[in-house]
């Protein structure tokens, strides 16, 4: 069976993948000249790579971990010590770290929190995890009942102490979601605890050895290809035509630089865009259509990505690190941490700017003048004196509508991969899976569509689409 996919990001990518193992011929249509959507990556004039956004790799990521196991590049994470790293802006230059021991679950979590002595107090410490225990013991039901808190909102009726907020969870929040404990649902973060709490490697944490575009996407390509799929760059979907029952009759693919418009005809049609693009894009009939109508519920959340040149080494730090900036989320010092952009001499500091409502219409020169403002208390060493550190040069990367916001009362808009469409499906990471929107989140929301498309129409004497199983929790530890 033939199957066109609109968007060659990871969810597009995914369900393509899975979808040649079961047998089916997808087609991946991609508007824009670059793979990878939320992940993509380009090359400047001096060969250096800047992306969309920091891309980091838990150990929590089971599907995304057996995906890189079939492409045989499980060997491109670059796993760092399983430690969380935290700056303090009441010391500046100075970071408190939660180590890891390398015993079970969740012991080994609590062990970490424990031990570390500059961000809690142990009465804020025993709240904390008192606070956490319903999470933990009564199951998913109770975390998907608790989306319509705030996780504010949830810490607070747990009586967690509201420096925990303030010290851990702004962090968190803005890492994972890029919106502050105030805004996110508390489902998405206990969704995220819960896996960091019952998985042994759960927190653990990878970069990649170089562009997901080259070393995740196009290896994608690659296994699609070679078995009878197809990819292609610059195809635009411009209208989705439909039949007189309603069904998709073909996507209209819009031509560039002077060609004509294209039909393009499969048997099944998968959208894996992200959500808003989805929106404009419906007919006009399927927009008064209940399952269609929830869409509106969902909105992209804007992201800023930064990625800054120095004339020095900043830091020797081989990780990620959480700013607990008012204006950053998260950074690494990318020569240090990422293979490929590796320098002895010099960092390449990349950081994500968040929440980045209030930025995302300022120049790239306010962006950058702000960063540096918040680098000099993050790097009071390098940026004082009479000789700091120079500015070689930036890339600013604006996202307006990123992964979708994940207010509380979200939970219920989120689609199923299976749409009232006969031959119409969705991937992506804002449609139900078990994960925030997320890599991973991408990655299983591909394979579920794959999975009912091979389900719906099995193809004989195919093999069969590999089950949704957790891969063995030792390939963090073992990587």
């Amino acid at each position: 069976m033939r199957v066109a996919i609109a968007g060659a990001g990871l969810a597009g990518l995914s369900c393509a993948k899975y979808l040649t193992d079961a047998g089916h011929t997808p087609i991946v249509l991609e508007s824009r000249d670059v793979l990878g959507g939320l992940v993509a990556a380009w090359k400047d004039s001096d060969g250096d790579w800047y992306e969309t956004g920091l891309h980091a790799f838990f150990g929590a990521y089971p599907n995304m971990l057996q995906l890189l196991k079939e492409l045989g590049i499980e060997d491109r994470l670059q796993w760092k010590e399983h430690t969380l790293i935290f700056n303090q802006p009441d010391k500046p230059g100075t970071l408190s770290r939660f180590d890891v021991p390398d015993i079970p679950s969740p012991f080994n979590v609590i062990a970490s929190i424990l031990r570390n002595k500059d961000m809690l107090t142990w009465e804020q410490k025993i709240r904390f995890a008192v606070g956490l225990l319903p999470a933990v013991v009564r199951g998913q039901k109770y975390v998907e009942d608790m989306d319509k808190y705030s996780f504010l909102e949830w810490l607070k009726r747990q009586g967690v102490d509201e420096r925990v907020t303030s010290d851990v969870f702004i962090a968190a929040c803005k890492a994972l979601t890029f919106i502050n404990p105030d805004e996110v649902s508390a489902t998405i973060l206990l969704t995220a605890l819960n896996r960091f709490l019952q998985e042994r490697y759960g927190s653990k944490i990878a970069f990649l050895d170089g562009s997901p575009t080259e070393r995740l996407c196009s290896p994608i390509v690659d296994y699609i290809t070679e078995r009878g799929g197809e990819v292609r760059l610059n195809a635009p979907l411009k209208e989705i035509l439909l039949n007189a029952d309603g069904s998709v009759k073909g996507y209209l693919i819009r031509g560039l630089n002077g060609a004509e418009d294209e039909v393009f005809t499969a048997d099944v049609y998968v959208s894996a865009m992200s959500v808003d693009p989805l929106k404009v894009m419906l007919p006009k009939p399927w927009k008064l259509m209940e399952f269609f109508q929830k869409l509106e519920g969902l909105e992209g959340v804007p992201v800023i990505n930064l990625h800054l040149w120095f004339d020095r080494k900043l830091t020797e730090i081989d990780h990620l690190l959480f700013s607990r900036s008012p204006l950053l989320s998260v950074y690494a010092d990318m020569s240090n941490t990422c293979r490929e952009y590796a320098n002895p001499n010099r960092s390449m500091l990349e950081l994500v700017l968040a929440p980045a409502k209030d930025w995302i219409a300022k120049s790239d020169e306010e962006i950058v003048a702000a960063t540096i403002a918040e680098l000099e208390k993050l790097f009071p060493d390098h940026f004082g004196g009479d000789n700091p550190a120079t500015l070689l040069k930036s890339h600013v990367v604006k996202t307006p509508r990123s992964v979708y916001k994940a207010t509380p009362g979200r939970q219920q808009y989120r689609p199923a991969q299976v749409t009232p469409i006969a031959n119409f499906y969705l991937a992506g990471s804002y449609t139900m899976q078990r994960y925030l929107g997320s890599m991973e989140g991408a990655v299983l929301s591909g394979k579920l569509t794959a999975q009912a498309i091979s389900e719906a129409l099995p193809v004989a004497n195919s093999s069969n689409l590999q089950t949704l199983t957790r891969p063995p929790a030792t390939n963090a530890a073992t990587a």
